[in-house]
């Protein structure tokens, strides 16, 4: 599938951040009145340049409502001419112009064969929970899970790196019609900061729906004693959706950072990613 921009186009990527709370998730929706991520940022983009169209954004990745991101990544196709006369008061007229639960801090014209979606090689996500038996801390509340449990993180920890590596994810995701489950988890790891905060860093290739969120529920169940330490692994290999895996609320999740190859790589992962995979043996 050929990715190359229009002639008359020119290719800007955005790097932004927003606070989920108040959001019903990235995605444009046909439903009136639901505030999106990509909703607001259109809006504005076409307000500050006094555009007569809407251009839209392909974005790193779909965030779910409620949950929040500090490293998100977007691009967007304007004309030529548009870029030329804005490109240099962009961001000071879009943070004008922005609510201030999302904020956009880079545009930049895009190299050549970028694509926010499909040219990244990984995103890594953050979820944060406590199990402080008072409680969150009010200020984080929006931010932290509160788990009215105590966790073992060595536990969790120890359970998660049996998840590693490339798998069908199946029964960690909900699944979406002709998309395939298959992800290469690079990174599930736990720590406990000094604040009594545990933190979990995700980092994979891809994620699917519900994908993250699920594995913290799994791993939170090992962390609380409720199930064994090998029961996350035996839920994978069973390929289907274990109704005691719990998929956690989503304000405990960010979206911290997405990762991109050299420039120059960028339009051969551009084409990789768009390819079905299967695993060795399997059907896919």
């Amino acid at each position: 599938m050929s990715d190359e921009v229009e002639p008359g186009f020119v290719r800007v990527r955005l790097d932004l951040s927003y606070d989920g709370k108040e959001f019903s998730g990235w995605a444009k929706q046909l439903r009136q009145g639901n505030r999106t991520v990509q909703g607001e940022i259109e809006d504005a983009l076409r307000t500050v340049t006094r555009s007569a169209e809407t251009y839209q954004l392909t974005v790193a990745g779909r965030t779910d409502a409620g949950v929040h991101a500090r490293g998100q990544v977007a691009h967007v196709d304007l004309p030529e001419e548009l870029w030329a006369e804005h490109r240099e008061k962009l961001l000071r007229r879009l943070a004008g112009r922005l609510p201030h639960d999302v904020r956009v801090w880079s545009v930049r014209e895009a190299p050549a064969g970028f694509n926010a979606r499909f040219s990244a090689i990984w995103r890594r996500y953050a979820y944060r929970v406590t199990d402080n038996p008072g409680g969150v801390d009010p200020l984080l509340r929006s931010h932290v899970l509160w788990h009215d449990w105590e966790l073992d993180v060595e536990a969790m920890n120890s359970a998660a790196e049996k998840l590693l590596g490339e798998h069908d994810f199946a029964a960690y995701c909900k699944k979406r019609e002709g998309a395939t489950t298959i992800r290469t988890l690079q990174q599930l790891s736990w720590v406990r900061g000094s604040d009594g905060i545990i933190t979990a860093t995700v980092r994979a290739d891809a994620f699917c729906h519900n994908m993250v969120r699920s594995l913290v529920g799994a791993l939170l169940f090992v962390g609380d004693g409720h199930r064994g330490v090998e029961w996350p692994a035996k839920v994978l290999a069973a390929g289907v959706r274990d109704s005691a895996v719990h998929v956690v609320r989503p304000h405990g999740l960010t979206l911290e950072e997405v990762g991109y190859p050299a420039d120059e790589l960028l339009a051969a992962r551009n084409r990789e990613a768009r390819n079905k995979r299967t695993l060795p043996g399997g059907c896919c």
